[in-house]
């Protein structure tokens, strides 16, 4: 199991009360939440490993260089952060810094990589897996990933964790009429806000997928253009010359990494916390009570576990 960690945290950022503060009233509750979470996935799904899988570059540059507008309005104008920090809520960003404590602490494996996003960390570890795979994320760039032969699955939370919509290659093709295969270019040329992808224009997610069952895929589609016997419109066939400068660097962009170095870790759930009594500071400073009590119960209860990485 790997989990687009700040994913998860985000939600249970915006799904857990701020009420639920530390002793001395720093909300905690994208701490708890995300606790909670991943007592719930390991209840409830088994895995046999799990990896938390970080941002250490949440916009890379190699990325921004190929599409300036990528993810540039998250961009916080003026910060002591640095020229491209994220702009987050004001009681999140102190708590993630607790999160990765308290995740070292407990001993679950915590990996990214300098330049890289969550999700190429995510493709790197997917690519490498000679077991199935589920992937925890509420972003759907990730369902590129997708692929029945490997058995690599998206588990979509709808609300919280307690309701995950399951994404295999089927369920794709019926909500999107492609495959994890297809899904990057059907991502492209859609295009997205949240990303500052912008996406050719007059091509919605109809149109892109009509387009990709009809030639195959993105390099299939700008082979018709080229060819004037194509069944294209005279409008579609405008719109994608046009638009054929982002996409020849598009793929580069919105195609996650699958060969990142990566630091050694070990990937196996712990039946007992890796640092007690860090673990025990942690939870008086931070009170996280009956979620991290929960989630220790849970993989106390696990029998056996993975082997390192």
């Amino acid at each position: 199991m790997l989990l687009d960690t700040s994913s998860l945290y985000f939600r249970a950022y915006f799904g857990v009360p701020e009420s639920v503060r530390a002793p001395d009233g720093t909300p905690v509750n994208a701490v708890r939440g995300l606790l909670d979470f991943i007592a719930r996935l390991v209840a409830n799904r088994h895995p046999d490993s799990l990896v938390a899988c970080m941002d250490f570059d949440w916009r890379p540059a190699w990325r921004v260089e190929l599409i300036p507008s990528y993810k540039a309005h998250r961009v916080v104008e003026e910060t002591d952060q640095g020229p491209d920090a994220e702009e987050v809520p004001d009681t999140l960003s102190p708590q993630v810094p607790v999160i990765d404590e308290v995740l070292d602490a407990i001993g679950i494996a915590r990996v990214g990589a300098a330049g890289f996003e969550a999700d190429d960390v995510i493709g790197t570890l997917t690519a490498r897996a000679r077991t199935p795979v589920d992937i925890v994320t509420g972003d759907r760039d990730l369902f590129q990933l997708v692929d029945d032969g490997r058995g690599v699955r998206v588990l979509y939370p709808v609300k919280g964790v307690g309701n995950l919509d399951v994404y295999d290659g089927a369920a794709l093709r019926a909500k999107y009429g492609v495959d994890g295969a297809g899904y990057a270019d059907l991502a492209l040329l859609r295009g997205d806000p949240s990303d500052g992808l912008p996406g050719v224009p007059g091509v919605g997610e109809k149109t892109a997928a009509k387009l990709l069952e009809s030639y195959g895929d993105l390099a299939g589609i700008m082979a018709a253009v080229d060819d004037p016997s194509s069944r294209l419109t005279p409008t579609q066939r405008r719109r994608l010359a046009e638009a054929q400068p982002y996409l020849a660097v598009a793929p580069k962009v919105v195609r996650v990494a699958d060969d990142v170095a990566l630091p050694s870790f070990d990937a196996s759930l712990p039946a007992a916390p890796r640092h007690p009594d860090a673990l025990v500071a942690l939870a008086e400073r931070w009170g996280l009570g009956g979620s991290l009590e929960r989630l220790l119960t849970v993989l106390a209860e696990r029998d056996g576990g993975a082997g390192p990485s």
